[in-house]
């Protein structure tokens, strides 16, 4: 991939587009930013340490190494990776204890050259229902894994058949690109550490399924390069569709998204839906009014309660139980529904079973959201996207919360285990594994 015209884009424009392209060069290029003026002053990145088995055995416990706005809201990592890996047709036996060995190196090695947290790199590793097809036993009952599947009447997207996806994160492009670049031997050290291992010969990169982001105030609104991306996106938001998301009240904490029994406790599920954004619809045809009323509720937008980009509601997307309790009616009554007023009805006892972190993206060249969420089992976020659907609901598409302005192209549904068996684990986990 050819690199992005420096000239024609700001700092940021041009290192997120350096992220999006990857690679050696476009890392060697995000480095060599380092000399100008505006960096002078820059903070090296953060080291490890030297024995990451002190480490949370939870690869997903990332909210305490995240800063907090002044909401208490946990603020994402800025820029982030997908990286999908098929099992090399090198490696005889996904079993084999040398190969797991060296994907275990591999991934320490990160541990040791960076920080965790968003200053230096947050990263997780996660496997398909295809790569534990290689197995012969099947994965226990404590795990739900389903292979993904269309979720909506009309929906046909791809979906994520390779092996496994890691996704590194980290507020600064050069981390994430180097932590690529190194775990795949092109890279003599990463962050001054020498890696111990390379994940080339066990697993090889698919780089068609790449996939990238960004998540931060006013990050979308300089996108307006990008076709499909209007001007018209405000200023402030940090996602496209205008408005801040991943307050924290209505967020999963991770215990209840951690898988709690079985052989692999500690770890969670992961989905990712890529999808496209009707930007030029959204805010072509739609007025604030009416883009809080399909976002949060028409009672948010009656009541003037979120603000320019949501700044109004702190740490709670402002749906009561009452609110809740009123989708039907609102369907009825007044023709329109909230998308976040539909996903809450699917709440147990009052909390929400998804801890979302997702991200902007302009993959393709068209602005976009890859939707990755947590959650202990694969069937709470189908709950939770049935409920967003709202076939139930006696209202018209269009006003359907956001249904009508979001298109997915690709899902995929993983296992991410805890850290001791992240290491190409078997489905069957035991003592002497």
């Amino acid at each position: 991939m050819s690199l992005p015209d420096r000239s024609a884009l700001s700092r940021r424009e041009y290192v997120r587009a350096l992220v999006a392209a990857g690679g050696a060069t476009a890392l060697s290029a995000c480095l060599d930013l380092s000399d100008d003026d505006e960096d002078e002053d820059a903070d090296p990145v953060p080291a490890g340490i030297d024995d990451p088995s002190s480490l949370p055995d939870r690869q997903h416990a990332w909210d305490e190494q995240l800063p907090a706005d002044g909401d208490e809201n946990v603020r994402p990592a800025e820029h982030h990776v997908l990286v999908a890996l098929s099992v090399s047709d090198d490696v005889g036996s996904v079993a084999d204890p040398d190969a797991r060995e060296t994907v275990e190196d591999a991934l320490r090695t990160l541990e040791r050259a960076y920080e965790r947290s968003n200053d230096g790199l947050l990263f997780t590793i996660g496997y398909t229902s295809a790569y534990f097809d290689r197995f012969e036993e099947p994965l226990p009952e404590s795990v739900d894994l389903p292979e993904p599947e269309p979720l909506r009447e009309g929906e046909n997207p791809a979906f994520d058949e390779f092996d496994a996806l890691l996704h590194l994160a980290s507020d600064r492009p050069e981390v994430v690109l180097e932590a690529e670049e190194g775990l795949f031997g092109d890279r003599e050290s990463v962050n001054g550490i020498e890696p111990e291992a390379e994940l080339s010969g066990v697993f090889d990169r698919e780089d068609d399924r790449r996939r990238t982001g960004f998540v931060g105030d006013g990050l979308p609104a300089e996108r307006t390069d990008v076709p499909g991306v209007p001007e018209t996106v405000p200023e402030d938001a940090p996602f496209f569709m205008g408005f801040r998301s991943g307050f924290a009240d209505s967020q999963a904490s991770e215990d209840r998204v951690t898988i709690e029994s079985g052989p692999f406790a500690g770890g969670t599920t992961q989905q990712v839906s890529s999808m496209e954004i009707n930007l030029a619809q959204w805010f072509g045809q739609e007025n604030h009014y009416q883009r809080v009323s399909k976002l949060f509720s028409p009672e948010h937008a009656a009541e003037e309660a979120v603000g320019e980009v949501g700044e109004e509601l702190g740490a709670t997307n402002g749906l009561t139980d009452e609110r809740i309790a009123a989708t039907e009616d609102d369907a009825r009554e007044r023709g329109v529904v909230g998308h976040a007023q539909k996903a809450a009805r699917a709440r147990e006892d009052g909390e929400p079973p998804l801890l979302r972190r997702d991200f902007n993206t302009v993959d393709g060249d068209r602005p976009g959201l890859h939707f990755l969420s947590l959650q202990r089992e694969i069937a709470d976020f189908v709950r939770v996207r049935e409920a967003m659907n709202g076939t139930d609901l006696d209202v018209a598409t269009a006003n359907n919360g956001i249904l009508h302005y979001l298109f997915v192209d690709r899902r995929g549904n993983y296992l991410v285990p805890p850290r001791s068996l992240r290491a190409l684990p078997p489905a069957e986990p035991n003592d002497d594994s």
